[in-house]
C-alpha cells in the first residue's frame, strides 16, 4: 500500500521502493534478532551484501549512462567531421572532373591539329611524288629523244 501511495516504480532502480524495503527488512531483522541473535546477525550480513550489490549495480548503471553519452557525443562530432569531409571531397571531385574535361578537350584539339597536319603532309607528299613522277617521265622522254635519234 505504501508503494502505491509513494508512487514507487515497479521495475528498475527506485529509491522509494528501496527505502520502503529497507525499512521492512530492518524491522524483520529486529524481530528475528530478539528471538535468535545468530539469525539476526546472519540477516544483517545478508542486508549488507544486498546493499553492496545494489550500490555496485547503481555505479555500473551510472558508468554505462556516462559511457553512452560520451559515445553519442563522439558520434555526433564524427558525423559533422564526416559531412565536412564529404563536402570537401565532393568539391575536389568536381574540380578534378572539370580538369579532366578540359584536358580531354585539349587532347581532342591536339588530335585534330595532328590529323590536319598529317593530311597536309600527305597531300604535300603526294604532290611531290606526282611532281617527281612527271619529272621522271619528262626526263625519260628527253632521254629517249636523245638516245633514239642516234640510232
Amino acid at each position: 500500500m505504501r508503494l502505491q501511495q509513494r508512487q514507487a516504480r515497479e521495475t528498475g532502480i527506485c529509491p522509494v521502493r528501496r527505502e520502503l524495503f529497507t525499512q521492512c527488512f530492518d524491522e524483520i531483522i529486529r524481530q528475528v534478532t530478539v528471538n535468535c541473535a545468530e539469525r539476526g546477525l546472519l540477516l544483517l550480513r545478508v542486508r549488507d551484501e544486498i546493499r553492496m550489490t545494489t550500490d555496485a549495480y547503481q555505479a555500473l548503471y551510472d558508468c554505462s549512462i556516462a559511457f553512452g553519452m560520451r559515445k553519442a557525443l563522439q558520434a555526433e562530432q564524427g558525423k559533422s567531421d564526416m559531412q565536412e569531409s564529404i563536402e570537401r571531397l565532393t568539391s575536389r571531385n568536381a574540380d578534378l572532373e572539370k580538369n579532366v574535361s578540359e584536358l580531354r578537350a585539349k587532347a581532342e584539339q591536339i588530335e585534330r591539329r595532328a590529323a590536319e597536319l598529317r593530311v597536309a603532309e600527305e597531300k604535300k607528299h603526294s604532290e611531290e611524288i606526282m611532281f617527281l613522277k612527271k619529272t621522271n617521265q619528262q626526263l625519260k622522254a628527253q632521254l629517249e629523244g636523245i638516245i633514239a635519234p642516234k640510232k
